[in-house]
């Protein structure tokens, strides 16, 4: 059977897949160091997986929950926490010596690139869609959701 939609379409989804597969990476790795996050990212992994999923059906929903986690994770870990700063610097030490001393921060930073891409193919993926009637609610919506249970799974799955 021949895939009908375009090669620009099917690109996007390939970046999108990518952009989720390195943070799930970044969850798995960061759940095996420090045990006490297994719960919070088997969690927050689903959110990708769903993201994936709906991608693979070409939906709006699932582009806007992979645009907006990717914003709202990146601004905290950017501005807030830091640690993705704190992620690329333990990289490039770890280049240096040759030794890998802070783990979890390099893996904030992988997820960060993770969803640099996310924000990029979600977003260009969703212009590439057909003139669906409602694609940029369906997006707002996704985005709504997905952002309001990341809220609700740090409230309450998040190590004390």
């Amino acid at each position: 059977m021949k895939d009908s939609r375009p090669n620009g379409f099917y690109s996007t989804q390939v970046w999108i897949y990518l952009g989720a597969t390195l943070f799930l990476v970044a969850l798995l790795v960061s759940a095996i160091v420090v045990p006490e996050l297994r719960l919070l990212h088997l969690m927050q992994a689903l959110i990708y997986v769903a993201v994936i999923v709906l991608a693979r059906r070409n939906s709006a929903w699932g582009f806007g929950a992979g645009f907006a986690i990717a914003i709202v994770w990146n601004g905290l870990g950017l501005f807030v926490t830091r640690l993705i700063q704190a992620g690329v610097i333990a990289f490039w030490s770890s280049l240096r010596t040759g030794h890998v001393e802070q783990l979890v921060p390099m893996m904030v930073a992988l997820g960060g690139i993770g969803h640099f891409i996310l924000i990029f193919a979600t977003l260009l993926a969703l212009l590439r869609h057909n003139a669906e009637t409602g694609k940029w609610w369906k997006f707002l919506g996704g985005g709504v959701l997905a952002v309001a249970y990341f809220v609700l799974i740090v409230a309450f799955a998040q190590p004390h």
